[in-house]
């Protein structure tokens, strides 16, 4: 076996059980014997090789391959062993190395300009809208749910994200909202229905610009709600409120001060903002070399520690924070077994290495927020300190408001959660 490969694993494996066979045949075992057994078999030596010359990238590209195969368990009970294993320091000296070089030059990849950002969105928004509904909810909500106590489901806490959102917006009938990065258009049209403002959505995705201005106007809210293929900066205000949901993290670090800048420019003197974003708890870093190249090319997961600054320098005012833990690795367990669930499809819509590409994103972005150092973060924004109120009563009031009608619109069948 590769001496190099038997090392790092040893040293990195302390708890579990993890059998590695190499391409000739030879079995190592790793780990105290606790657990399941992993065992992950490689199929040609050349792999052996690549995961560990740069195993943030190739890991990934040889299980896309076929380069090792899982002949007991699967990529995410590997990479929970892994993660769960994880120390602070690097396994080796070039591993080390490597993440500080990618860290010095993570501006370059993530240098989204508007011609830029659009291609990379299209990357992977615009992928065949047939994959998204194998295991998104039924309202194509693709950003971290909210679990309130005891909930387990997906539907449920989709209508609950989207309700404490915008209990923190605080909302008035008639206001105009901006919603940056809009997605499938959800999050618009709830925030026209229950709140009684006019919605602007925007995205650079062609088929989710489509989706949503299609849902709006079977809804009959096309007067209230439109949904703009069209880039953030190239907008004109004002606005009362602005919130965006999983659309900071397609930024880039580089971009933060244009991001805020633009925000403030766009928001009335007395308005609010609601950012809510994927966050890391160990401070600044870079994105992952595989899920840059396959998943979401120039994207970049922000700490709060390089956000604030950018804000402050805005001139703009941050009157309340949130972070909310383990609640999308909870979102992405249900979506990873629903689209395991949903494989065959989503094979015929593409095909095998696109499935293993998307298994490998799914169970390593789940492992990295139950076991890792990922989070979301919730930051609310004004110009102007004095335009909310004193103590955050008003927002467990406006959730409570809302959660009623919610209710109320299951009862009479106007909202449809999974299972009915």
């Amino acid at each position: 076996m590769n001496r190099m490969l038997d090392t790092v694993v040893r040293r990195l494996v302390q708890t579990g059980s993890l059998e590695v066979v190499d391409s000739a045949g030879n079995t190592r075992t790793y780990g105290d014997g606790t657990g399941d057994l992993i065992r992950l078999r490689f199929t040609r030596k050349s792999a052996e090789r690549n995961v560990m010359i740069y195993p943030g990238l190739k890991f990934g590209e040889e299980f896309m391959n076929g380069g090792f195969v899982f002949d007991r368990g699967s990529v995410y009970d590997f990479l929970e062993l892994v993660f769960s294993n994880l120390k602070d320091t690097y396994p080796t000296k070039l591993m080390e190395y490597g993440a500080k070089v990618r860290y010095a030059t993570r501006r370059l990849r993530q240098a989204n300009n508007q011609r830029r950002a659009r291609r990379n969105v299209a990357h992977h928004y615009d992928l065949d809208g047939r994959l998204y509904s194998l295991f998104l909810d039924k309202d194509l909500q693709y950003s971290c749910a909210y679990f309130e106590e005891g909930e387990t489901n997906l539907e449920v806490a989709q209508l609950a994200k989207k309700r404490h959102l915008a209990s923190k917006l605080a909302l008035q009938p008639g206001q105009k909202v901006l919603d940056i990065g809009s997605g499938w258009g959800g999050l618009g049209l709830y925030l026209a229905e229950r709140c009684g403002v006019e919605v602007t959505g925007v995205t650079l995705s062609e088929e989710q610009f489509e989706t949503s201005n299609r849902r709006a106007k079977e809804r009959g809210l096309s007067d209230r709600v439109r949904f703009l293929l069209q880039d953030y900066r190239t907008l004109e205000g004002p606005f009362d409120r602005i919130v965006s949901v999983g659309m900071f993290e397609h930024v880039g670090v580089g971009h933060f001060r244009e991001y805020f800048n633009t925000c403030r420019d766009l928001m009335k003197p007395d308005g609010v903002m609601l950012l809510h974003s994927i966050g890391r708890f160990e401070g600044p870093g870079d994105t992952n070399s595989w899920i840059q190249k396959y998943i979401f090319p120039g994207g970049y997961i922000p700490a709060i520690s390089e956000t604030v600054p950018a804000i402050e320098l805005a001139d703009l005012k941050i009157t309340d924070v949130e972070v909310l833990r383990l609640h999308y690795a909870k979102t992405l367990r249900v979506w990873r077994e629903r689209f395991m669930a949903h494989r065959e499809e989503a094979k015929k819509i593409y095909d095998e290495r696109f499935c293993r590409m998307w298994e490998y994103y799914l169970a390593g972005s789940e492992t990295s927020f139950r076991y890792w150092d990922l989070m979301n973060f919730q930051i609310q924004i004004t110009r102007d300190q004095n335009v909310l109120p004193l103590t955050r009563n008003y927002m467990f009031e406006a959730e409570e408001r809302l959660r009623a009608e919610d209710e109320r619109a299951v009862a009479r069948g106007a909202l449809k959660l999974a299972g009915e």
